[in-house]
C-alpha cells in the first residue's frame, strides 16, 4: 500500500516542483517509509512508500529506459507473471514490477494480466509524445483520482493530494451532497469536489501529452450464471478458491493479521488462515462498552477453535466525541458510514504489531447477504424493489435543493433481479462507501487492507451461482455459510445473527440537547435542511431513522469543518462544531 501521484502537461507546460512536493506531503500517512520522484520535461511521478515486500529494494519509481511506473497495491501473482516474461531485466523483489515488462507488449491490456489490488501509472516518455496510463483494479479496492487542468492532468491516490495542489478549489456539487445525506456515500465518476474525478473500478485511462486520447473496462464480475452447478460441485470449488486467494493475500515481508468480527466473511478468512498454517494469526475485534449488539465473545470463541491470537478493543462513548473529527479528517472522499469507527480505532490498535490486515469486504455483496437482496428477489406485489429507491432523509426533513439525488443509480440488465441488485452494489456501494472505508481508516495508520474474498478466485466463482446457492430459505450467503458449517461448525453459521452494528444512535440521543444547536449552525447545512428541522431531529432523535439521520447530518458538519472549511481536526467533536458556523 502506497501513495501515488503525477502530472501530465499540455504541451508549452512543465511540471511545477512546488505542486509535486505539495502532493507528496500531503500523501506521507499513505507512505511513512520512504518517498521518490520521476520527472521528464513535461510530465512527473510521486512515489510515497508503505514497505511490505522487498523492504530494501523495491522503492519507486521503477524504470525500464523511458518507461516509468508507480503503483499503489500488491499484485499476487507477480511471481507467475515472472516465470512468463523470461527476458524482462527485472532489478528488484517488488511485486508492482511486472506490470512495468507487460505493459510496452499490452498496450492499455495489460491489466487483464494482474491478478490483484492496484492504482497504477505508468509514463511512457520514449517517443515525441509523453503518455500517461492510469490503471484500477476491477473492484476499485485502491483508490485513483484525477482532475483535468489549463496545464494537463494531475492524478493521486486521494482527493485531498490533489486539493492540496492550489490547483482545485474546495468546494462542493451540491448534487453529490444530497447524495452523500440520502445514502452516505456518493457514487460515479464524479467525486464531490468539482473537477476532481475518480478512475472507475476496472478503468484504464490513456491521456496523451496531457488529454485523455482512450480508456478501457475490464469487469470485476462478468459471464452467465452455471445453472447446472451442484452444491457439492460448488462447495469444492469455492474451497480451492478460497485457500488459494488467502495463501495468496498472506504474501508479505512484514507482519499480517486480520479484523474478526464473528461474522461468516470474517469468520471464513480466518478459517482459510488456519488451515494453511504457519504462526497462529493474530486477529482483532471491537465491542463497545454499552447499547449495542456484543459479538466479540462468539469472536473470542472461534479464535479459540481456531488458534488465532485475538485481542477485543472496547471502543467507549467518550473515545468517539473525542476522536471522531480525526476519523472525518482521513475521509477526504466523503462516507457516512459509522462503521468507520470501529475500523479506525482497531486499525490504530494493529498498527503497533502489524503493517498487513485481511478483511472480509465483498462477502456480502458476491455471495448476497444483504436483506435487500431478498426484498429485491420479490415480485412488485409482494412488496419487492430494487435498492436505492428511498434515502435516509426521505420523510423526515426536506432538502433545500429538492433535485435528484439519484444519478445514475439504476440496476443494469442482468440474469435475474438478484444479480441486477447484486451488480448495482458492486458497482457503487462497494467502492465508494465500504472500500473507501477500509483503505483510508487503514491508511490513516500506515496500514494496508486486502480483502481476499474480493480476489479473481472468489468473485468469478461467486458470480457464476444459481441463485438459490445464494438465498435459500430467506437465507443470504447460503453457500458461504455451506462452507463455513464445514470448516467450522463452532460458528453456527445458519444460526439467526443480528448483525455488527455501532451505537451511534444512543450517543446522539444522549448528546442532543448540545450537539442538535452545533449542527444547525453549521456552515455546510446552511440554505440546505433549515436549523429549525435539524433541531427538531435531533430533539426526537429516538427512532432507528430519525438517529441515523443525525448521524449523517452531525458527519457532514464535521466533514464541511474540516475538508471545505479547513478547520483543525485535533478537538473534540463539540469544539470542531463550535468553531464552524456562519
Amino acid at each position: 500500500m502506497c501513495g501515488i501521484a503525477g502530472i501530465a502537461c499540455l504541451p508549452g507546460h512543465r511540471p511545477d516542483p512546488a505542486v509535486l512536493r505539495r502532493m507528496a506531503d500531503a500523501l506521507r500517512h499513505r507512505g511513512p517509509d520512504g518517498e521518490g520522484f520521476h520527472v521528464t520535461g513535461a510530465a512527473a511521478l510521486v512515489h510515497r512508500r508503505l514497505s511490505i515486500v522487498d523492504l530494501e529494494g523495491g522503492a519507486q519509481p521503477l524504470l525500464d529506459g523511458a518507461v516509468a511506473l508507480v503503483a499503489n497495491g500488491e499484485i499476487y501473482n507477480d511471481p507467475d507473471l515472472r516465470r512468463a516474461l523470461p527476458d524482462a531485466p527485472f532489478r528488484t523483489g517488488s511485486d508492482c514490477e511486472s506490470p512495468l515488462y507487460l505493459w510496452p507488449g499490452k498496450g492499455m491490456e495489460y491489466t487483464l494480466a494482474l491478478r490483484g489490488m492496484y492504482a497504477i501509472a505508468i509514463l511512457d516518455s520514449s517517443g515525441p509524445q509523453s503518455v500517461l496510463t492510469l490503471s484500477r483494479d476491477p473492484f476499485g479496492i485502491k483508490p485513483l483520482y484525477y482532475g483535468l487542468g489549463e496545464a494537463g492532468v494531475v492524478f493521486a491516490s486521494e482527493p485531498g493530494a490533489l486539493l492540496a495542489t492550489g490547483l482545485f478549489e474546495r468546494r462542493i456539487r451540491p448534487d453529490a451532497r444530497d447524495q452523500l445525506l440520502q445514502l452516505q456515500f456518493t457514487s460515479g465518476r464524479e467525486t464531490i469536489y468539482p473537477g476532481i474525478m475518480r478512475v472507475l473500478p476496472g478503468e484504464t485511462l490513456r491521456f496523451v501529452d496531457g488529454r485523455l486520447a482512450g480508456s478501457r473496462h475490464q469487469p470485476g464480475c462478468s459471464g452467465r450464471i452455471v445453472s447446472s452447478l451442484s452444491e457439492d460441485r460448488a462447495l469444492a470449488k469455492l474451497d480451492t478458491a478460497l485457500m488459494d486467494s488467502v495463501a495468496a493475500h498472506e504474501r508479505a515481508d512484514v507482519p499480517f493479521g486480520m479484523f474478526l468480527s464473528g461474522g461468516i466473511d470474517s469468520t471464513a478468512v480466518l478459517a482459510a488462515m488456519t488451515r494453511l498454517g504457519g504462526e497462529a494469526p493474530l486477529a482483532w475485534t471491537a465491542r463497545f462498552d454499552k447499547g449495542s449488539v456484543d459479538e466479540s465473545a462468539q469472536a473470542a470463541s472461534l479464535a479459540r477453535v481456531l488458534g488465532a491470537r485475538h485481542e477485543i478493543l472496547t471502543v467507549t462513548e467518550a473515545m468517539v466525541w473525542r476522536f471522531l473529527p480525526q476519523i472525518v479528517a482521513c475521509l477526504d472522499d466523503p462516507v457516512a458510514d459509522y462503521a468507520t469507527i470501529p475500523t479506525w480505532f482497531l486499525a490504530r490498535a494493529a498498527r503497533k504489531d502489524v503493517t498487513v490486515i485481511l478483511s472480509g469486504e465483498g462477502g456480502d455483496e458476491l455471495f448476497a447477504g444483504y436483506g435487500r437482496y431478498r426484498k429485491a428477489m420479490r415480485p412488485w406485489w409482494r412488496g419487492g424493489r430494487m435498492p436505492y429507491r428511498r434515502g435516509m432523509l426521505d420523510g423526515l426533513c426536506r432538502l433545500a435543493s429538492g433535485g435528484s439525488w439519484r444519478g445514475d443509480l439504476a440496476p443494469g440488465r442482468e440474469e435475474t433481479r438478484l444479480r441486477a441488485a447484486q451488480a448495482l452494489d458492486l458497482k457503487e456501494w462497494l467502492p465508494n462507501d465500504l472500500l473507501i472505508k477500509l483503505d483510508r481508516c487503514l491508511m490513516a495508520h500506515g496500514i494496508e487492507g486486502r480483502t481476499p474474498l474480493l480476489d479473481p478466485a472468489v468473485a468469478t466463482l461467486a458470480w457464476s451461482l444459481p441463485d438459490e446457492l445464494k438465498i435459500r430459505g430467506g437465507t443470504g450467503k447460503y453457500l458461504l455459510r455451506r462452507w463455513v458449517s464445514r470448516h467450522v461448525p463452532e460458528a453456527t453459521p445458519f444460526a439467526p445473527k443480528q448483525g455488527f452494528t455501532v451505537p451511534v444512535g444512543d450517543w446522539i440521543a444522549a448528546r442532543a440537547a448540545s450537539l442538535g444547536p452545533l449542527v444547525a449552525r453549521s456552515r455546510g447545512l446552511a440554505g440546505v435542511v433549515p436549523p429549525e428541522t435539524i433541531g427538531k431531529l435531533f430533539r426526537d432523535a429516538t427512532g432507528r431513522r430519525e438517529r441515523h439521520a443525525a448521524w449523517v447530518l452531525l458527519f457532514y458538519a464535521l466533514w464541511h469543518r474540516i475538508h471545505i472549511e479547513t478547520g483543525p481536526s485535533d478537538g473534540d467533536v463539540f469544539e470542531t462544531l463550535a468553531a464552524s458556523g456562519p
